[in-house]
């Protein structure tokens, strides 16, 4: 059994910068990764990371400007969020998979309950 506890987010301003953190009870041998849904959308993911914390995978519009990290008991994840844009606005979701399959929605076996981020001009 799993719980994933997001915490951070609210309201930043276009251009600026936040952090995301998700802590993870249980065993911490699992792929973790973080996904968006917008009003209207399908659920995405933005950026995942191998439980020994070295392999990470990014999103298209997440490359260059989101950094997914764990912390070195490997059971907490962020994802540090720069340069916002108006369209990373959404509500995001730590997930968590512990057969490594692949960076989908269908894929994760756990979920923490979302966390809103919404960027302002």
């Amino acid at each position: 059994q799993v719980q994933l506890v997001e915490s951070g987010g609210g309201l930043v301003q276009a251009g600026g910068t936040t952090r995301l953190s998700c802590a993870a009870s249980g065993d911490d041998r699992y792929d973790m990764g973080w996904f968006r849904q917008a009003p209207g959308k399908d659920r995405e993911v933005v950026a995942g990371i191998g439980w020994i914390g070295k392999a990470t995978y990014y999103a298209e519009f997440a490359e260059g400007r989101f950094t997914i990290s764990r912390d070195n008991t490997k059971n907490t994840i962020y994802l540090q969020m720069t340069s916002l844009k108006a369209e990373d606005t959404a509500v995001y979701y730590c997930a968590a998979d512990r057969y490594g399959r692949k960076w989908t929605p269908s894929a994760m076996m756990y979920w923490g309950k979302g966390i809103d981020v919404a960027v302002s001009s």
